[in-house]
């Protein structure tokens, strides 16, 4: 929910963590996770507020594979209610066979998209990066990097959502590009934009360095295409991934009304003690609902792969449904 994201937002801009500025809320969410070094890196401050803006509660395919330190305690006081930044949640899929048959057939240019792609196009379609409805333009990748904001009095918004290419020479401001992933087409993109970005400003301004050695600003300015192509998406199909994946829609209905949700956002297998972390959070907010929600996506060298992640969880929630009904998974 936006109130408690925006809690978030001087970790996101100071090394230090200013308990002043935040609600007394706020403070209890972070009384275990603000006491961890980790949190205090630029990095972790920064991606873990997009990653909490992305999700929108939804088992989402997450780009955001850099680590965040973010066991929280208590971060949501209220039931589910908007999607950060809009009233409900968006949903790009185009429901019409024949009008998704007549923008493919329109396309000048089809790509194939990596993972990483695969999983922005999930979130966009589905909601899951709400309030977006396609790839940021220029105008908002700007103010993404520099503000944080998707417009100058937007929404708040940390990581700019991109589509790159590694070159854009037969490409022009209006055409329509068919996205495919896996031999499906899944979404069609008006280009309203077409631009080269300053990725050492984006990597210095995002992860607080623009030194290589960090491996999210080396995929950035080594591995990943020299040009930006942003405008609206029409989705045709959800991707399909090896691991089972949940809409944000999907996953608010699993969640009663009237009742206080704390969520707990985590990329790696559930440990004991993490567990038993749940297991107090829930209990310090009277009758609530817990929320475990994991993202998956590309990993890294040494990551335990998506798939295995997903069977952990799955076999977790197999053998506490029991004794904790009160948990959701997401």
């Amino acid at each position: 929910a936006p109130e408690p994201l925006a809690a978030f937002l001087p970790f996101a801009r100071s090394p230090e963590p200013r308990l002043a500025m935040l609600s007394v809320p706020a403070r209890a969410a972070l009384k275990v996770a603000v006491r961890s070094p980790a949190l205090r890196r630029p990095l972790q401050g920064r991606a873990g507020l997009a990653t909490l803006t992305a999700a929108v509660q939804g088992r989402t395919s997450a780009r955001f594979h850099a680590p965040v330190a973010l066991g929280l305690r208590g971060l949501a006081n209220s039931p589910a209610g908007a999607p950060h930044g809009c009233a409900e949640v968006v949903n790009l899929l185009v429901k019409d066979a024949a009008a998704g048959k007549a923008l493919a057939a329109a396309a000048v240019k089809t790509i194939d998209l990596n993972e990483r792609q695969a999983c922005d196009v999930f979130c966009l379609v589905n909601g899951a990066f709400s309030p977006l409805t396609g790839f940021m333009d220029e105008a908002a990748y700007n103010c993404v990097v520099k503000d944080m904001r998707v417009s100058a009095d937007g929404a708040l918004f940390g990581l700019p959502v991109t589509l790159d290419l590694q070159c854009v020479k037969d490409l022009k401001q209006g055409d329509k590009i068919l996205l495919r992933w896996e031999g499906q087409d899944v979404a069609v993109l008006e280009a309203s934009s077409i631009w080269k970005p300053n990725k050492v400003l984006e990597a210095r301004e995002v992860y607080g360095t623009a030194e290589l050695e960090h491996p999210t600003v080396h995929s950035l300015i080594a591995e990943q295409g020299q040009f930006y192509v942003g405008g609206k998406l029409h989705g045709l199909a959800s991707p399909k991934f090896k691991y089972i994946v949940q809409t944000p829609s999907e996953v608010r209905a699993t969640l009663p009304a009237g009742k206080a949700v704390v969520a707990f956002q985590n990329r790696n297998p559930i440990h004991r003690a993490h567990f038993e972390l749940l297991i107090c959070a829930q209990r310090d907010v009277k009758d609530s609902i817990l929320l475990v929600h994991p993202t998956c996506g590309p990993t890294q060298p040494g990551d335990i792969d998506g798939l295995v992640r997903i069977d952990t969880y799955e076999a977790l929630r197999k053998e506490t449904e029991a004794q904790y009904p009160m948990f959701r998974w997401a």
